[in-house]
């Protein structure tokens, strides 16, 4: 098979000759430090400039054996609130961040305790803000890695979640807090937003949406003990927007749609495969009923899980053995389709660059 048949059977949960293998082909599984960067290239006698399709050095991945590239971006439409400041920057929404620990962390939320009355005076972006060319670029990208590559080619999702962008903007006491006394401030917030996301959706998708094989969307709804909301509350509130963001990119796009969410949803999943998720990332395989061997049996025949290496335990502090005793156990699992094997999360300056190898070899 090649790497993009090998993807796609998987997916479609027919077996694969192997079980598909990511690294930083979609954005929750990325290596975020340079650090371990330099220390697989120095592993793997990997020297000189970086040329190549991915995003990140194809030298790696090809010397790792994954399938996956990253294509697309997450562009940011020309916004008043943009800025530079002393320890970090402020978005296009207006959300502070700032440098904490090699992380920027965000720091003011604008819309922190404001009445209705003054969330719908604030100024949001407009997605007919970001310029044409951005788009052009993505769609180059994504045609030359499909035309002249076999990997599966995967789309960074071009926006947030209306969950997190809400807990973002508002705060995330604030914000859980109006999910259950201020339903009109949601209800409004969320239509709000996905009025920018509905035609950042049609850019974006219009220009990559022939060229990808999966595109992803990010939005937490879990914690490691359980989700921010009852399944009843997310159906009312989230349900219709999030349901309705997929089926809109659909119509652009025949690419599988893979939702990451960190932590423990498994009483979600039936109204995620609902809403039209056809591939969960990332099984945080430490969350409560998140175990890969739970997930198969209830839900294996019904959608398709990325992830599962445990980013917070076993790869920063396990031995390269029990990485790979655990990657050869989630292999046996699911070697019938329906997986593709990665980190749980991204990469941290903790996980010692033996440890990746060893998820791989």
């Amino acid at each position: 098979m090649t790497r993009r048949e090998r993807f796609n059977a998987a997916v479609n949960h027919r077996t694969p000759d192997r079980v598909p293998q990511d690294l930083a082909g979609c954005p929750q599984t990325l290596v975020m430090t340079e650090t371990t960067t330099d220390q697989l290239r120095k592993l793997f006698n990997i020297n000189g400039k970086y040329s190549g399709t991915g995003l990140y050095d194809d030298r790696i991945l090809e010397a790792l054996g994954t399938d996956t590239r990253l294509t697309g971006g997450f562009p940011a439409p020309k916004s008043p609130h943009s800025k530079k400041t002393p320890d970090g920057y402020v978005d296009e929404w207006g959300i502070r961040y700032a440098s904490v620990g090699g992380h920027f962390e965000i720091v003011e939320n604008p819309l922190h305790d404001l009445p209705l009355e003054r969330v719908k005076e604030y100024y949001y972006p407009s997605a007919d803000d970001i310029d044409r060319s951005v788009f052009d670029g993505y769609a180059a990208h994504a045609k030359d890695l499909f035309e002249n590559t076999d990997y599966a080619v995967i789309a960074q999702h071009p926006c947030y979640g209306v969950f997190e962008t809400g807990c973002w903007m508002f705060g995330f006491d604030d914000f859980l807090y109006r999910l259950a006394a201020e339903p009109e401030t949601v209800e409004w917030f969320f239509d709000r937003i996905w009025q920018y996301q509905k035609r950042l959706i049609e850019r974006y998708y219009s220009a990559l949406g022939g060229y990808i094989d999966a595109t992803t969307s990010g939005d937490d709804f879990g914690t490691q003990r359980g989700m921010f909301m009852s399944v009843d509350m997310f159906r009312e509130t989230i349900m219709p927007f999030f349901s309705e963001r997929i089926r809109y990119t659909k119509t652009f796009t025949k690419a599988k749609f893979q939702h990451h969410t960190c932590g423990s949803v498994f009483q979600l999943i039936p109204t995620l495969i609902e809403c039209g998720v056809e591939i969960l990332n990332p099984i945080q395989p430490n969350a409560w009923l998140m175990e890969p061997e739970r997930l198969k049996a209830e839900y294996g025949k019904s959608i398709c899980f990325w992830g599962g290496v445990d980013t917070q335990e076993l790869l920063p502090n396990g031995t390269p053995k029990q990485v790979r005793e655990k990657c050869a156990e989630l292999r046996e699992l699911f070697k019938d389709g329906g997986y593709i094997l990665s980190p749980a999360h991204c990469i941290q300056e903790d996980v010692p660059a033996e440890n990746l190898i060893a998820v791989y070899k």
